[in-house]
């Protein structure tokens, strides 16, 4: 029996809307788009985007919305005639942005939005719920913002991240003979900060960058056991738990063309450096049962490519396409955390009524299969997704 808590199954990445456990989908306008947006998008919700582009609003924006990831993911042992999955569960993470320009050249702004979390819950009896049963992790970021056109083609902008995270877990402890359970609730602030830059290099091609620090999380709370047997009672008791999770850092590059009048075409290229989450531990009071594991995970580029067409002055039609790759290695890949390369083909549709607006997006993720090798539980991961986005925004004129 393993008398130890693996903080892995906390974030139960394996259904995020992104790989690892990033929510990138922060805007349906975006999301139309495949998330290619970095050049180019100037709305409020640019404060996610690239912070630089927010002095494209006029005066004031408003934008708040919310997304469903409603996942499928499927686990099957090797050597397993059939596959276990997991319980249908809609993570809705929300997004809410504002910004005011009060002058020409400069713009303030505030976002609250979700870039990290999932939510994961095996189905009853699943084989690998000693590794990790249900579990969530939410991440809320309040991101000020102020963005400065420096040149009437080159503009800059920065942001302060103040994350507040929380995390709930419930896991499986086997005793052979009888089996017992232990949840943990923890949470934890946070803070780094985001720059970005936007250049109209030709009256119809712009640039931009944008780069998101890492912030260290330590999760501070309680690790609850239930059903423990007599001669265990003396270590598996509840005590005080603590570990610390580093949400990677992020730079993306994008540049968006338009070939035509109404026509907009954008590419990104996003390096998430998920080499930051070498390994989880989690601290006991009682040390003796710590038992840190090793995750290795690797630093990797994302890939986006969309469009936007105006059908009229009010209507909008998008469709995207990208390319995510899983940044955890087969060796230490396991049901607590499953992960597998993505592939998401997205489409969207925006209408405005000014002052108002309204964009719809939609993703479907394939995950491709993915191999473990993870010492006691080899086998397949593999899955889907479904990701509907719907945000409204106001903007006077």
């Amino acid at each position: 029996m393993k008398k130890t808590l693996s903080l892995v199954a906390i974030l139960a990445a394996g259904t995020s809307q992104a790989a690892g456990f990033q929510i990138d989908t922060h805007s349906a306008r975006a999301t139309g788009t495949g998330g290619a947006a970095t050049a180019w998008l100037e709305d409020s919700s640019a404060i996610y985007y690239n912070a630089a582009n927010i002095v494209g609003v006029k005066k004031l924006d408003i934008t708040l919305g919310d997304t469903g990831i409603l996942p499928s993911i499927t686990f099957q042992r090797t050597g397993a005639a059939e596959s276990e999955g997991q319980k249908t569960t809609l993570s809705p993470p929300p997004h809410v942005f504002l910004v005011y320009k009060p002058f020409e050249k400069a713009a303030f702004g505030v976002g609250v939005y979700t870039p990290y979390g999932a939510r994961s819950r095996w189905e009853d009896g699943f084989s690998g719920r000693f590794r990790g049963f249900e579990s969530s992790l939410a991440t809320y970021y309040i991101n000020p913002t102020f963005a400065y056109e420096l040149h009437e083609r080159f503009r800059f902008g920065a942001g302060l991240d103040i994350a507040r995270a929380t995390i709930e877990l419930t896991r499986g402890l086997d005793f052979v003979n009888s089996e017992g359970s232990i949840h943990l609730g923890g949470a934890d602030w946070g803070s780094g900060f985001n720059v970005g830059v936007q250049a109209k290099v030709l009256d119809n091609l712009k640039m931009g960058l944008s780069y998101r620090s890492a912030i260290d999380i330590e999760f501070k709370g309680k690790a609850d056991f239930q059903n423990i047997p007599v001669e265990f009672q003396s270590r598996l008791k509840d005590q005080a738990a603590s570990a610390n999770v580093t949400l990677p850092s992020t730079v993306t590059a994008g540049l968006a063309y338009a070939p035509i009048d109404r026509l907009m075409l954008a590419f990104d290229a996003s390096w998430v450096d998920w080499s930051s989450f070498s390994e989880l531990a989690i601290r006991f009071d009682d040390s003796s049962i710590d038992n840190p594991l090793p995750k290795r995970w690797h630093a990797k580029w994302k890939y986006s490519l969309g469009a936007e067409y105006g059908v009229t002055d009010a209507l909008q039609v998008r469709a995207g396409f990208v390319y995510d790759p899983s940044p955890s290695p087969g060796s230490t890949l396991t049901p607590d955390l499953p992960d597998a390369n993505r592939i998401k083909g997205t489409l969207g549709v925006g209408y405005q009524l000014r002052p108002f607006r309204a964009d719809l997006g939609y993703q479907f993720v394939a995950l491709a299969d993915k191999e473990s090798s993870a010492p006691g539980i080899p086998g397949t991961y593999a899955g889907s997704a479904h990701v509907f986005a719907l945000t409204l925004g106001f903007s006077p004129q």
